[in-house]
């Protein structure tokens, strides 16, 4: 008698499609967050092939800083409307006019003011279960992360009072008012991200790839010119051929001088990598603290 052997992208695949079931038959109103980038698209892809042919019985939401590159927003919205989904904006603008998010006195970055606007999106529509990208190997605070990740009545996260997962049985109970933050590709990486991307033939926003941008040498790292931070007098502009590895806030998502126009080649790049790619974004290499806490008050 034949067995028939799964390969290691089909055994993350079978497992986040076990996981996206559980969370259709265990939650009454659960989103899925879509922001555009790699991961997102990936679940799209997985939340495809567990419920099609059907429609996908979940809306997407995405919180909007504001600050995002022009690219991500067409591609997201298109592929939303692609899919026939539902697709639900709340803007960081919105929830500070509200009086809902509070900016900091000085603060640029709008990568905290999602927290608030995350949690009143939560509220707004009652979500029981948000779906994210979020992997175990983007850094230390992800690593502690169950597959079902309870957050109580304040949307916060304890990591030291999570609910053990034993033989692939999660425990979704929820009392009024908490909620579950689900990661299907825990156990993923960077490189299966992309080989699953390449396998499966996914299109993804164009700025993944090599292209010619202004930008500015800040902090270690390329910053793209944007009119949201100009450029310091001190500071040459300098058009170079970058791309991005990770997709965060236009302000402090640091390019990579990069030729890499295919799949294969941004895989070819992964393999080579000795940083990882939440090294590129400079709002999270202040502190390897900064993710944890902001987790903790209720981050993605």
């Amino acid at each position: 008698m034949s067995r028939y052997h799964l390969d290691h992208l089909q055994h993350l695949e079978t497992e986040a499609i076990h996981i996206m079931r559980e969370v259709a038959g265990e939650f009454e109103r659960p989103a899925l967050l879509f922001s555009g980038g790699k991961d997102s698209i990936c679940l799209l892809r997985l939340a495809e092939k567990a419920f099609r042919p059907s429609d996908i019985p979940m809306p997407f939401l995405n919180v909007d800083t504001g600050h995002h590159f022009p690219e991500l927003n067409e591609f997201r919205d298109r592929r939303a409307a692609q899919l026939g989904g539902k697709l639900i904006v709340r803007k960081v603008e919105d929830a500070i006019a509200k009086g809902i998010a509070v900016p900091a006195p000085g603060e640029i970055s709008r990568n905290k003011l999602q927290i608030p606007t995350l949690l009143a999106a939560v509220d707004e529509f009652r979500f029981d279960c948000a779906i994210g990208g979020a992997r175990r190997d983007e850094e230390k605070a992800r690593a502690k992360e169950r597959f079902f990740s309870f957050r109580d009545s304040f949307g916060q996260w304890d990591p030291k009072n999570q609910r053990p997962e034993i033989w692939n049985v999660y425990n979704g109970r929820l009392n009024p008012g908490e909620h579950m933050r689900i990661f299907p590709l825990s156990n993923w990486t960077e490189m299966d991200v992309w080989e699953y991307i390449k396998r499966e033939k996914l299109e993804v926003p164009t700025i993944y790839f090599s292209h010619k941008r202004q930008c500015v040498r800040r902090g270690g790292q390329w910053l793209p010119v944007t009119t949201l931070i100009p450029p310091k007098p001190s500071e040459e502009v300098r058009e170079l051929v970058v791309r991005v590895r990770t997709i965060g806030d236009i302000i402090s998502t640091g390019m990579i001088e990069s030729p890499a126009n295919t799949f294969d080649d941004i895989i070819a790049e992964v393999a080579a990598a000795r940083v990882t790619e939440r090294g590129s974004r400079a709002d999270d290499k202040a502190s390897e603290a900064a993710m944890e806490d902001r987790k903790k008050a209720g981050y993605f």
